[in-house]
């Protein structure tokens, strides 16, 4: 049994297959939780953080000039709202700054989140790369936090 107003935190990306939205709304709704979508920019840190999980951030070049500090890309929202809105489930979105896999644990501690999800990492070079540098998201959260990680997987035709 859930409890009302429980929270699902879902990492999002920008082209990430709607799948894994399709997946993480199914699994709010059985749950009857709000499913908060947080997209990480890890070009930038926090410098300050919100009792409600929203942050203030600068961008970690300092040469580069401030743009719109912790707001949400409004290409990858299109994306979300196309999948989201007509499937019933109560969402909303988060901005947030830094390590991908801090952040999301940090803003699941401040929502009480029941779980985190994740999608599992690009296929090909690109996402082999990618997790060789920066690490798995998925078992960086597994390791340092104390609650569930789903991990919901490509479909096997969109492995690059």
């Amino acid at each position: 049994m859930s409890e009302r107003g429980s929270t699902i935190v879902l990492g999002v990306v920008p082209g990430q297959p709607a799948e894994v939205l399709e997946q993480a709304a199914e699994l709010a709704l059985a749950l009857d939780a709000q499913l908060i979508c947080a997209a990480v920019d890890d070009s930038r840190y926090t410098i300050d953080r919100q009792v409600d999980g929203t942050i203030s951030s600068l961008p970690i070049d300092p040469d580069l000039v401030e743009d719109e500090a912790g707001e949400f890309d409004a290409e990858l929202y299109a994306q979300l709202a196309s999948v989201l809105q007509d499937r019933g489930v109560r969402w909303s979105v988060r901005a947030l700054a830094g390590g991908a896999s801090a952040e999301l644990a940090w803003l699941a501690d401040v929502l009480g989140a029941r779980m985190i999800v994740v999608g599992s990492r690009e296929g090909g070079w690109r996402g082999s790369a990618r997790e060789l540098f920066n690490g798995s998201v998925a078992a960086q959260l597994a390791h340092q936090q104390h609650r569930p990680v789903m991990v919901i997987p490509r479909r096997t035709g969109d492995v690059q």
